[in-house]
């Protein structure tokens, strides 16, 4: 039987079946692993590295991809035919959402501004040793519009909302009081946003930037 070959290989290294069944359920609820998100994640993340070979055979069997970057320690699942930044496509891709993460216009906006941000401060270098950027909720707030032509949400209330819905996705880190005024506020983009956002939907949004400006750029030309 599979689960006695699965066994027999998790006893060479020191692991149960409910061990395994632990790290699976984690990285299948939660879709995404970070070391330094908590103990919790550091400890499964290390159980990870020990069982690497078994969690990709195991997932692949089920048709889900996985991408390990080693250098900033995270671990993100894929559904089966989703594109993967940095993996080749399928060839034979599923029409089925399946439990893809189903994000909100606005989730998807805010997202698409940081992962902007972040190539930006990796252009100019400010990147710490954990491969984070640090981004101002007023940058934030005026990313958005200047690129999206968006706003953010008006209350404290909902802004919280939407950051833990982010920090959730492992793509940012925040700490942040329900009284607290948010233009003062700093979060931590985190590498992972580069695994949500490819270069391509980028480049996108870096072309509809500089459309958006030219046109800006030649109505007031022709105002003058």
């Amino acid at each position: 039987m599979i689960s006695d070959l699965f066994a027999e290989q998790l006893e060479k290294n020191n692991y149960n079946l409910s061990e395994f069944s632990e790290l699976l359920i984690r990285l299948l609820d939660y879709g995404v692993l970070c070391r330094d998100e908590s103990q919790i994640e550091e400890q499964l993340y290390d159980r990870f590295m020990q069982l690497k070979n078994l969690v990709e055979d195991y997932l692949q069997m089920i048709g889900i991809r996985l991408q390990h970057d080693e250098r900033f320690h995270f671990v993100r699942i894929f559904p089966p035919g989703a594109q993967v930044p940095g993996l080749p496509d399928e060839v034979d891709q599923s029409f089925n959402s399946g439990f893809r993460q189903r994000l909100s216009q606005l989730d998807i906006a805010v997202i698409l501004v940081l992962r902007a941000e972040y190539d930006k401060s990796l252009r100019e270098g400010q990147m710490d040793e954990n491969g984070c950027v640090m981004i101002s909720m007023e940058a934030l707030s005026i990313g958005m519009r200047n690129l999206l032509n968006r706003t953010l949400p008006e209350t404290i209330t909902e802004r919280n909302r939407l950051l833990s819905r982010l920090k959730q996705l492992r793509l940012i880190h925040f700490k942040m009081d329900e009284d607290e005024e948010h233009e003062d506020s700093w979060l931590k983009i985190r590498p992972t946003i580069t695994s949500f956002v490819s270069e391509e939907a980028l480049s996108i949004l870096s072309g509809a930037e500089a459309n958006e400006t030219q046109i800006e750029n030649t109505s007031k030309e022709k105002a003058e």
